[in-house]
């Protein structure tokens, strides 16, 4: 089931009302959200409801048997690994089994053995990678002693299974959201009205401008080569506003729809193209992941704690988990190593930039200056040279236009990576960055016309999104100035309601569901 689709509009008001008549019972009001949630899940495909159940379950019995073996070290570590053996050979399987015999296969016939290895070529559930690294969390959080064990099944398995956020997320932590479930929830007129104004303005993003966006980046991706550069520059950038627009508005949606029923899920984004650093990028895009693979995977590989080449092995470690988070594909691979090594090349720019190592190329300098050999001259000089430059990287970053040039690099970095997250294969990629080279038809404009109301749209929602770049959401407007009237609220929210329903372009599936 979608949020734009007519049957949510049906199913979110009757799953409310039911759920707010059995506030006196938390379990009560815990087993109709698991109903509701199998039932939007099984609306896709009913065949996966087992899929799920089998993976909540197992991780519910980890938990019980991590807790009765607390004094057994080995027995609690062969328990975990076995319940994420479990949930990670799932999804290898359905996710990406087929992927690895075909390019196995591909490797040992070029080495000249006679090699096919069978393919499943399985139907990908739904959501899969979601709920699966939501209840690997459980399981870890558990073996860590971070969070007691659950004996409420009901809890659990509403945990895992909560439908605003189950198909695309955010992936929530055990630690935030299943003490959310385990007690009593209270409705709050404030939370709740707020929470549908969140969700009003996630079906604009998507419905406006992303699925707008959708039908020019669809159109030039058809036939790249046959596109001049400005329209194919145009298009990587409407990309990158589709799925912003896109995967943001169903987390806005899922936030703002887990409040109408008491409860807080966490930010998903925040402003992520006005960001200045991919480093800074990566806080702001995609947060639930990103600090997920922080906390299970980049931490426990050492983090910072440890040499400096080593760090950057954990962070194209990091990097390329996530590309492989995102699918099974070396489009996905290449465009993880490629943000991996940009916040790498960052790292190492700032220590190069850092006020220690400036102090300490001063101090040689001033170390040599005594020193009047002119092998020990042209050091100094070199010294003299490096301290210099290093003056003006700091000066540089401390001036507000340097600012606006680290932000707009940065935005332009990352579309270029949307453009290998966006090719089918390597080879259509490669064809789009040839297009992109001829500069002979950079200023082709006629060719434009299709992507105009998609440009519009994107102007719109960045113009947005930065006026209200300090609220919780576009739609939390300040009572103040003209907005302090009740009245041009509401007509600010009537108007968005009637550009969603008549100005809205033809429906596309959210791109996030298919991982």
């Amino acid at each position: 089931m979608s949020f734009t689709s007519l049957q949510f509009l049906l199913f979110l008001p009757l799953v409310f009302v039911l759920y707010w008549t059995l506030r006196r019972s938390v379990r009560w009001q815990n087993l109709l959200l698991i109903c509701a949630s199998y039932v939007f899940y099984g609306w896709w495909d009913w065949r996966f409801l087992g899929l799920i159940a089998l993976t909540t379950a197992a991780s519910f019995a980890s938990g019980l048997l991590l807790d009765r073996y607390d004094g057994h070290e080995r027995r609690r570590r062969w328990i975990t690994a076995a319940n994420i053996v479990l949930n990670l050979g799932i999804l290898a399987l359905f996710k990406y089994y087929d992927f690895f015999a075909d390019n196995l296969s591909a490797v040992l016939r070029a080495l000249g053995f006679r090699a096919d290895l069978p393919t499943l070529r399985l139907i990908l559930p739904v959501g899969i990678s979601f709920y699966t690294f939501q209840a690997l969390s459980y399981t870890i959080d558990v073996h860590r002693r971070q969070l007691r064990a659950t004996r409420d099944v009901l809890a659990f398995f509403a945990y895992i299974a909560f439908f605003p956020q189950l198909v695309a997320g955010p992936i929530e932590r055990a630690t935030h959201l299943l003490p959310q479930m385990l007690r009593a929830r209270t409705f709050n007129y404030t939370a709740a009205a707020d929470g549908l104004r969140q969700m009003l303005w996630g079906f604009a993003k998507k419905m406006l401008v992303a699925d707008t966006c959708a039908l020019a980046v669809d159109i030039i991706w058809q036939s790249p080569g046959e596109q001049s550069a400005l329209v194919l520059a145009v298009g990587a950038v409407l990309f990158s506003v589709q799925i912003y627009g896109d995967f943001s508005g169903y987390s806005d949606i899922a936030v703002g729809c887990a409040r109408l029923f008491g409860i807080q899920l966490m930010q998903n984004f925040r402003t992520p193209y006005f960001a200045a650093s991919i480093t800074d990028f990566w806080r702001r895009w995609h947060i639930s992941l990103m600090t997920w693979l922080r906390d299970y995977v980049y931490i426990p590989l050492g983090g910072n704690r440890c040499s400096r080449l080593r760090q950057y092995a954990n962070t194209l470690t990091t990097f390329l988990l996530s590309g492989l988070w995102h699918g099974a594909a070396w489009t996905y691979v290449l465009w993880g190593l490629y943000h991996g090594l940009l916040v790498c090349i960052e790292k190492t720019l700032k220590t190069l930039n850092s006020p220690k190592l400036s102090t300490t190329l001063r101090s040689s300098l001033l170390a040599h200056s005594n020193k009047v050999s002119l092998e020990n001259s042209k050091l100094s000089a070199r010294l003299l040279v490096a301290h210099s430059s290093l003056r003006v990287l700091r000066t540089l970053n401390s001036s507000k236009p340097y600012t606006l040039n680290s932000t707009l690099l940065t935005f332009l970095l990352v579309s270029f990576g949307w453009i290998l997250f966006r090719a089918p294969d390597l080879s259509a990629f490669a064809a789009y960055c040839r297009g992109l080279c001829h500069l002979s038809s950079l200023f082709a404009f006629s060719t434009l016309t299709m992507g105009k109301s998609a440009l519009l749209w994107s102007a719109a929602l960045l113009l947005i999104e930065w006026l209200q770049r300090s609220r919780a959401h576009a739609l939390d407007l300040p009572a103040c100035g003209i907005l302090r009237h009740r009245a041009v609220r509401w007509a600010v929210y009537y108007a968005l309601i009637l550009l969603i329903l008549f100005c809205h372009a033809d429906e596309q599936a959210f791109i996030y569901f298919q991982f």
